[in-house]
C-alpha cells in the first residue's frame, strides 16, 4: 500500500508539475530589426506572428518597444547604429533583460571605404563573449545580413556574410551553440526593398522573418 501510495503521490507530482517558461528571445540589430512604423515593414511582427502561429512559446525581451495589434514587441534595434555601438551595450541589455536566444543582425551603415568587415566581425565575436557570460547556455544566431543597392557604400556585404558564416562556425560549440541564419539568399533588391533600396517592404519583411522562424524553431520546441 505504501508502495501504491507513494507512486500515486509522485504521479501527481509530475502532473501538477508547471509547464516549461517561454524561451525569451533578445533580437539585436539596427533599423532594420527596429523596424519603420509607416515608413517600411518590420519583419519582427511576422516573425512573431508566425510562431505564435506554430504554437510555439516565447517572449521577446529588450528595452525598446513596437507596439503591435498582438500587444507590446521587445527589441534592441537602433536606427542608424552598427554592430560596434551594439556589442558596446548589449552586456547591460542582458543584465537588465536575460535572454535565452540572442538574434544578432548587424552589418549596415557603414561605408565600403571604411574596409569594416574586421571591426564587424570583432563586434560580432564580442557580442557572443558577452551573452554567454550573462548566461553560459546561451544560444546566438548570427544572420547573414540581406543585401543592399545603395553601392558603393554597401558593396562590402557579399564578402562580410561569408566571413560571418565562417565566425559562426568558429564559435559554435556543442554546449554553446553559435549559428548563422542565411537572410541574403533569395533576398531581391529590386522587389523586396522600399524605394531606398535597403529597408525590406512587406515582402522583403515576410522573406526575412520566414528565415528567422526557421533558425528559431528547433529552440522553441
Amino acid at each position: 500500500m505504501r508502495f501504491l501510495a507513494a507512486i500515486l503521490l509522485l504521479a501527481s507530482a509530475i502532473g501538477a508539475a508547471e509547464p516549461p517558461a517561454p524561451r525569451r528571445i533578445m533580437a539585436v540589430g539596427d533599423s532594420i530589426t527596429q523596424g519603420g512604423g509607416a515608413t517600411f515593414a518590420t519583419y519582427r511582427t511576422v516573425l512573431a506572428a508566425k510562431l505564435r502561429a506554430a504554437g510555439l512559446k516565447f517572449e521577446f525581451v529588450g528595452s525598446q518597444v513596437t507596439t503591435t495589434p498582438q500587444g507590446p514587441l521587445r527589441h534592441e534595434g537602433y536606427g542608424g547604429k552598427n554592430a560596434e555601438f551594439l556589442a558596446s551595450i548589449l552586456g547591460a541589455k542582458l543584465t537588465a533583460a536575460p535572454a535565452d536566444i540572442l538574434m544578432i543582425q548587424a552589418g549596415h551603415n557603414h561605408f565600403v571605404e571604411e574596409k569594416p568587415i574586421p571591426g564587424i566581425l570583432n563586434a560580432t565575436r564580442a557580442m557572443v563573449a558577452t551573452a554567454r557570460a550573462r548566461n553560459p547556455k546561451v544560444v546566438v544566431i548570427v544572420a547573414q545580413v540581406i543585401p543592399a543597392g545603395k553601392l558603393p557604400k554597401y558593396s562590402y556585404i557579399p564578402e562580410l556574410n561569408l566571413a560571418l558564416a565562417a565566425l559562426a562556425k568558429e564559435l559554435d560549440r556543442p554546449d554553446q551553440r553559435v549559428l548563422a541564419v542565411d537572410l541574403a539568399t533569395g533576398f531581391d533588391v529590386a522587389t523586396d526593398t522600399i524605394a531606398d533600396r535597403v529597408h525590406p517592404n512587406e515582402r522583403g519583411a515576410e522573406k526575412i522573418a520566414q528565415r528567422w522562424a526557421e533558425a528559431l524553431t528547433p529552440w522553441l520546441k
